[in-house]
């Protein structure tokens, strides 16, 4: 049948579509109208445009969608009561606009071009649709099998109408899509009477394999496969090969087929007998096919694909695959298979990087690796294995994984601080790819030991031991050196203060590991010597206790001085009124102002001046700093003047940890002496230390945010500097720009269009829920690998999830989920399960019942801080923050490692 051709301004053929007329004819379309160009087959069609639509909502039932269009403006994405409520009143607006004279008649042309009382499909194409961010896939209506005009006419209006069904509704407003930008195009193509149908992914949507399709397929019409109401045949084709590495046969209980006069009817039928839908040489053909659209576009995609009695292939349906992470682009000198671990998941850290906050970490990766003896060309651009993937910082593990060093090494150390990572590390151990090429230990020594010989790390870690006050000492001075080395004169110039930027992130951080870390690492070693030198009388339950309610923790001292703050609030009765009656967003505003009370405004400026400096996701330079945005700390202070038990409140639990640690070291030091005078000697010392300095886990990270505080400060400056003169539309635009970019700025250069690109990638990531921890040079996620092969993925029979234990003791309490600290509220006792945390979550932690994390390990941050806190925590959960829903309740057991989900 001839391919219809434009009758008017409101039809366009197949034929005559390309990608970018998106605006015309939505996404669906524009697709077809690329594939039909391209060559590929496509059933012949055309397209219904926007410009039908909008001239459908012309006149008076317009005024009715406009008022739910300026509704939709306020409602929060979480309220899917009010946002149905407004779905509907929308569909009944489309509706009862009905179709104008001129749509009608071009419609019915168009539809007669194609031949009298064809069978046609007619599919909506939305303006926000197969995008590359969001598919938006299944949104809108589909009609198979539509005979007839008068039919196709009730099918475009019903299209038109899915525009605002709840589900369209509800997926925009969690994207971030302008309901009032969307607009609906109507697709109608000659229906494909297909024997076998189904969809085919020219790259693997679970492990992120990129060279392997993915095809799942079964009889009749792909809508079976498509709506999941069939299990379908399942083929898994290497690309490169062609050679078919997975088959899975589908039981195949439902059938979709077409009826004689249109419509469809739903078939249930008997398990099939086993043999597959598609032959080999079928299957193959599919994912052929598929490489040729996936080459057109340069991008994987997601297809959707029919075969006719006679064999012939249809596609009827492209879009990208929108859950692919980004691949890490390596530079030609480095070929082979390699495999990148998450650096930013190592730090908690699911969000992705502002630009700026990435140039920061590559000019500290390079002091770093300058350090060790390598060679680092440009510091702006990082060391060698440094590499960007999705916005976040991916550092290359190959290296590790082919030394036997590495690989005795660095899983240990992953252990404690990310046990997922770790996992995933070994489970390398077995590929072939990244078999064993260095046996001996001296290219890790060649690179530690001048480190070690240059900052003393030894002779600190052997002063912690024998002379602690010593050791603490000279922890406090360096503090002292640190901060002098920050400060800029008054008076510098703009260029002056980013190049003072440059010089803290790239010299004066790396310091601070060497120099204040090996006190806690003796620390830590001493509650070792006690566990070596006791044995099962040790056990790691009864040590845990040691570490709890530990001094000299920056962190501890910073969440128990704001629970000072609220008890001083709480006892100020214009504070506390004031607290009780504005939300977080007016009380940071007032405090801006200086208008709170005198008590809460010189509490809070007194809280901020020392503490300021932290934020949520604090590594990221672009991140503001609790002192430049102070409402998710009025947020906190808030939820802490609910507390009103007493025996919950904070401080006591903090000297309650402090109590029962002591009693824990004397029941161990009596059991080391019913074995001799010497050995209590030395368990006692040995345990005096660990509670001296494990502490001071924390402190490296404190000095790092505070160097990084210092830098964001001077680039801010320069950004109000850029933004005076033009070349930024706004100060914090400068955290959108790298070093290198914001030179050529105060050099002249207008950046405008460049930051507005930047801040529209950053918002697209900010909605990515998954980030690989490891990933390799093809795309392949390991972890995904491991989970689709295993027979459980992190849940018992009983809905139990297991992960890494952190923090021993049992809690059953309410859940609640929450993804970002920055407003949450966690009502007292509640428990608290989030991706991750860093040091900004941890006011969150004084008043949590416990805590369940799907990322790190036994010594992580959000674990040590459980542990001091004494309140039960699991960590490295797989997938926790979508398997347990906020307001179910929970049981956390620390010791065991597992969350229990009631109903």
């Amino acid at each position: 049948m001839a391919e219809a051709k434009a009758s008017s301004g409101f039809i366009i053929g197949l034929d005559g579509i390309r990608a970018t007329m998106l605006d015309e004819v939505g996404g669906k379309a524009a697709n077809l109208g690329e594939m039909a160009a391209a060559g590929l087959p496509v059933p012949a069609g055309f397209c219904l445009t926007t410009a039908a639509y909008r001239h459908a909502l012309q006149g008076g039932p317009e005024s009715g969608l406009g008022a739910v269009l300026t509704e939709l403006e306020t409602v929060p994405p979480d309220d899917l009561e009010r946002l149905a409520d407004l779905a509907g009143r929308a569909r009944t607006a489309v509706l009862d606009a009905g179709m104008p004279d001129a749509v009608e008649a071009s419609l019915r042309d168009a539809y007669l071009s194609l031949g009298p009382d064809t069978a046609v499909a007619v599919r909506s194409s939305a303006t926000a649709e197969d995008l590359p961010f969001a598919s938006f896939a299944g949104q809108q209506d589909t009609y198979l099998n539509v005979v007839g005009a008068d039919a196709v006419l009730d099918a475009v209006r019903n299209c038109w109408a899915s525009l605002w069904t709840d589900r369209a509704v509800s997926y925009r407003a969690s994207n971030g899509i302008d309901h009032a930008a969307v607009s609906l195009a109507v697709v109608v193509q000659v229906m494909v009477e297909a024997a076998t149908a189904g969809v085919l992914f020219t790259a693997n949507p679970v492990t992120g394999r990129r060279r392997e399709a993915v095809i799942d397929a079964s009889p009749g019409l792909g809508e079976a496969v498509v709506s999941g109401a069939v299990n379908p045949d399942h083929f898994v084709v290497d690309s490169v090969t062609g050679s078919i590495t997975e088959r899975r046969i589908g039981d195949r209980r439902v059938v979709i087929r077409s009826l004689p006069g249109g419509g469809t009817e739903r078939v249930e039928s008997a398990a099939g007998d086993g043999k597959a839908c598609l032959d080999d040489a079928a299957v193959r053909t599919l994912a052929a096919l598929g490489r040729r659209v996936e080459a057109h576009y340069g991008a994987p995609q997601d297809t959707e694909w029919a075969i006719d009695a006679d064999g012939t292939v249809w596609l009827t349906q492209a879009r990208p695959i929108t859950t692919l992470y980004p691949q890490v682009t390596r530079p030609p000198s480095t070929p082979g298979p390699h495999a990148y671990l998450c650096f930013s998941l190592a730090q908690g850290l699911t969000r992705p990087l502002t630009p700026m906050g990435i140039a920061g970490i590559r000019l500290i990766a390079s002091s770093v690796a300058r350090t060790a003896g390598f060679d680092v060309p440009d510091p702006r651009k990082g060391p060698s294995p440094f590499y960007e993937a999705g916005q976040r910082i991916y550092f290359d593990l190959s290296a590790v994984l082919r030394s036997a060093t590495g690989r005795a090494i660095v899983p240990k150390v992953f252990d404690v601080m990310e046990a997922r990572s770790a996992a995933v590390m070994r489970s390398l151990f077995e590929d072939p790819r990244f078999a064993v090429t260095s046996r001996s230990p001296f290219r890790l020594i060649r690179h530690v030991g001048p480190v070690l010989a240059k900052y003393r790390v030894p002779e600190t870690v052997l002063r912690a031991v024998f002379r602690p006050d010593a050791a603490l000492e000279r922890v406090r001075r360096f503090g002292q050196t640190l901060q002098s080395s920050l400060t800029v004169p008054a008076d510098a110039t703009p260029r002056e203060r980013l190049e003072h930027a440059e010089r803290i992130l790239g010299r004066e951080l790396f310091a601070i590991l060497p120099n204040t870390l090996p006190p806690a690492i003796a620390g830590f070693a001493m509650l070792g010597l006690v566990r070596r030198i006791l044995g099962k009388d040790a056990p790691w339950d009864e040590l845990q206790l040691v570490i709890r309610g530990l001094p000299n923790n920056v962190t501890t001292e910073m969440d128990l001085a704001l629970w000072g703050l609220a008890e001083t609030l709480k006892a100020d009765a214009p504070s506390a009124q004031a607290f009780a009656s504005a939300s977080p967003q007016e009380l940071a505003a007032r405090y801006r102002d200086g208008g709170l009370p005198a008590v809460a405004q010189s509490g809070l400026a007194s809280f901020l001046a020392r503490y300021g400096h932290r934020a949520v996701a604090e590594i990221d330079l672009g991140m503001p700093r609790w002192a430049d945005e102070p409402t998710h700390i009025v947020g906190v202070l808030a939820n802490y003047l609910r507390l009103e038990d007493p025996d919950l409140a904070p401080d006591r639990q903090f000297a309650k940890a402090s109590r029962e640690a002591e009693a824990q070291i004397a029941t161990l030091v009596a059991r080391a002496r019913a074995r001799s005078p010497l050995h209590a000697g030395i368990v006692k010392a040995a345990l005096a230390r660990t509670r001296t300095f494990a502490g001071m886990r924390e402190l490296p990270k404190y000095r790092l945010v505070e160097g990084l505080a210092a830098a964001r400060a001077q680039v801010a400056l320069v950004g109000e500097e850029l933004a005076a003169k033009g070349r930024i539309a706004a100060a914090e635009d400068v955290f959108f720009l790298d070093f290198t970019e914001a030179h050529q700025a105060l050099d002249g250069a207008g950046m405008h269009a460049l930051v507005a690109e930047r801040r529209e990638a950053y918002q697209l990531e900010l909605r990515r829920r998954h980030v690989p921890r490891v990933l390799l040079s093809d795309g392949t996620e390991p972890e995904a690998v491991a989970a689709r092969h295993a027979s459980v993925d992190g849940a018992a029979a009983d809905g139990t999830l297991a992960g890494s234990p952190a923090s021993a003791g049992t809690v059953t309490a309410v859940a609640r989920v929450i993804l970002d600290p920055v407003g949450a509220r966690l009502e007292p006792g509640e428990i608290l399960v989030a991706p991750s945390t860093d040091p900004g979550w941890t006011p969150l932690f004084l008043t949590a019942g416990g805590l369940v994390m799907e990322m790190g390990g036994a010594n992580s941050h959000g674990a040590v801080v459980a542990r001091e806190y004494g309140i039960p925590a699991v960590v490295g959960v797989p997938d926790a923050t979508n398997r347990i829903r906020s307001g179910q309740r929970i049981t956390v057991d620390g010791a065991a490692g597992t969350v229990t989900p009631e109903g």
